[in-house]
């Protein structure tokens, strides 16, 4: 397989809008419904793709902000599978993603065959402008409603990703360290918690719902404890581990299971009053140059066969309930999740959020 991380500079657009756009169905997936009459099972789920042109085409490219080693595993899971399409990838945060894949349209160049976003305002703003291919993956029978796109077939959850408190218990012990998200106000983490920036699709959901939660003053009395704010919970976590910071707030559950799996000393907390969720999306795109071998990964990915190994890779959890939790990680169901019920509030908050928390991080 060949997996690489291609590394551009480019400057960040961020463009949020509601709105729900429609795209002409992808050829080839037949009927009135989008679905084609007669999927075919291949090693294990249904596909509605042209394997063999798939295979002649030969490739597909996979734009995603999760990190290289996690796509990495997955692609090659994929490849394992079907050794004629040659699989690559673009790794970026999400805004940064977009912008780019933005300035690409603009200019009529067309490298992705796949997109995965975390920031859901984004999905909405590349779906207003078409820019996703209608396919309706077999697959998207086992998703729930509220996790595919009206009309179905342009974007999809592909995962669950949640965000709680992380800390490292070498040099905090289990009392001393916060039970509740009131808890990190406490002026002993001045100077000493790690957030997100504004990139981060999981860092809105969190500043959302505690919005929600806890009122607007929550993030004023929060700002008093100058937070370090970071692109990646790798940076985070790794700030733990060696004791330069003592707590991690919006901490992601799936680095915390990835680091956990290699022994670093974490813990996790997970507040009575809930954990703020959020999803990675996915979808085919528009004059993807690889049209057949894009349906054929997002049939896979979708499948039971697909979250597996992207589980693995990644920790996160899966939107559907035949498939079993990331390793060392607890069940979906067995969280509170916080999660918006106004889709279009939530969009609508995006400007106040970079704002506030642009000033409070320092980024303006």
């Amino acid at each position: 397989m060949s997996a690489q991380v291609i590394a551009l500079i480019t400057v960040l657009v961020l463009a949020a809008g509601g709105g729900m756009g429609s795209v002409a169905m992808a050829a080839g997936a037949g009927s009135a419904g989008g679905l084609c009459a007669s999927p075919q099972t291949v090693h294990g789920f249904a596909t509605c793709a042209d394997i063999p042109a798939a295979e002649r085409e030969g490739a597909v490219i996979i734009y995603s902000p999760d990190v290289e080693q996690g796509t990495a595993k997955t692609l090659e899971a994929f490849h394992a599978l079907f050794p004629k399409i040659g699989t690559n990838y673009v790794r970026l945060q999400t805004g940064a993603l977009y912008a780019k894949i933005q300035a690409e349209r603009q200019a009529r160049t067309y490298v992705a065959d796949v997109l995965n976003l975390s920031d859901i305002g984004l999905v909405f703003d590349f779906e207003k402008r078409n820019g996703y291919q209608r396919y309706v993956s077999p697959q998207m029978a086992a998703y729930k409603p509220e996790y595919k796109s009206q009309p179905e077939g342009n974007w999809t959850w592909g995962s669950v990703n949640i965000g709680g408190i992380a800390y490292n218990p070498k040099f905090l012990s289990g009392d001393q360290a916060p039970k509740r998200w009131e808890d990190l106000l406490d002026p002993k983490w001045a100077g000493v918690v790690s957030v997100k920036t504004t990139n981060s699709g999981l860092q809105h959901f969190v500043w959302y719902m505690l919005t929600k939660e806890l009122g607007a003053d929550y993030w004023q009395k929060f700002a008093q404890q100058k937070p370090h704010a970071f692109d990646s919970y790798v940076q985070q976590f790794d700030l733990l581990v060696n004791g330069q910071d003592k707590v991690a707030e919006s901490a992601q559950y799936s680095g915390y299971l990835e680091y956990k799996e290699r022994g670093a000393p974490l813990e996790f907390v997970l507040p009575a009053r809930g954990v703020p969720a959020g999803p990675e999306i996915w979808g085919v795109i528009t004059n993807a140059p690889h049209p057949n071998a894009a349906r054929l990964f997002l049939d896979w990915f979708l499948s039971p066969v697909g979250q597996k190994p992207f589980l693995q890779a990644l920790h996160m959890h899966s939107p559907r309930t035949d498939v079993a939790p990331p390793p060392g990680g607890a069940a979906l169901s067995s969280f509170r999740l916080l999660l918006p019920s106004d889709w279009q509030d939530f969009l609508a908050s995006r400007t106040a959020f970079n704002r506030q928390w642009d000033a409070m991080t320092g980024r303006r």
